[in-house]
């Protein structure tokens, strides 16, 4: 089961999130999501394990419990939502803004 984990302080690492939710039972993976841009951690994380019912038991264990002076977020991770496809957006148009940007383009002509 996959748990989603808000509110994770900055100083937060992985190893630090598996060690927590260890207490809860066997941890899979866990990581903290980080900016890709900044390389700053974003806030949130993600812990899986392979029981459902020690993740349950971790859900009610760690919401609301303070880590590194922050206040966590825990519950099931839900998906990803659906992203648009082929580079449109759903208005039919394209997402780079509403210029002409072809080369000798620049607006409109009269």
């Amino acid at each position: 089961m996959k748990l989603y984990v808000g509110g994770l302080a900055a100083d937060v690492t992985d190893a630090q999130l598996t060690q927590e939710f260890s207490a809860y039972g066997q941890v899979d993976s866990a990581a903290v999501v980080m900016d890709r841009y900044s390389g700053t951690p974003r806030g949130f994380g993600f812990v899986e394990m392979p029981s459902k019912n020690e993740a349950i038991a971790a859900i009610n264990g760690m919401n609301g419990k303070e880590l590194n002076g922050q206040t966590l977020e825990v519950n099931e991770a839900r998906p990803p939502a659906p992203r648009p496809q082929g580079g449109r957006d759903q208005r039919g148009g394209d997402r780079r803004g509403g210029r002409d940007r072809r080369p000798g383009g620049g607006g409109k002509r009269f």
